[in-house]
């Protein structure tokens, strides 16, 4: 009996992650699009960099999960926008690593205000102050799961 109750709680426990996950992706995408500050794989690399500090281009791919040559023409195109640059890899001279500059810093800034202010306008407009409050308890129990 013991292991129904246990299996019991081990589906309602998948089903709820699966709604969450459902729900959270459903929102980032909905926000992103509103914001207009859409994920490409720039964004991504960018965000990785500002996170990991100086990574080399086989850093970037693995942890992106793509291609050496795919991640080498991202790479490319970023440093061409100024938004990475390239430093001395202190671990291996033959190679360089990718490093976020100040105008990168400056666009993952903006679309990350873009966001957050899609995110107020929302909340003002469609919660109430019971609703806040649940919202704050729900951030809350989510930073307990990350």
């Amino acid at each position: 009996m013991a292991d129904d109750r246990v299996s019991s709680g081990q589906e309602e426990a998948l089903a709820l992650a699966e709604n969450l996950r459902r729900t959270l992706s459903k929102f980032v995408r909905g926000i992103r699009l509103q914001a207009e500050t859409p994920t490409t794989s720039q964004s991504e690399t960018l965000s990785l960099l500002e996170r990991d500090g100086p990574l080399s281009v086989a850093q970037l791919a693995s942890l992106r999960s793509v291609k050496h040559q795919s991640m080498r023409l991202v790479v490319g195109q970023l440093e061409v926008d100024g938004l990475v640059g390239k430093l001395p890899n202190p671990a291996d001279g033959r190679s360089q690593l990718l490093s976020l500059t100040a105008k990168g810093r400056e666009k993952l800034s903006r679309s990350r205000e873009a966001r957050a202010s899609k995110i107020a306008a929302l909340i003002e407009e469609r919660l109430s102050d019971q609703d806040r409050q649940t919202l704050r308890a729900a951030i809350a129990v989510i930073e307990r799961l990350a």
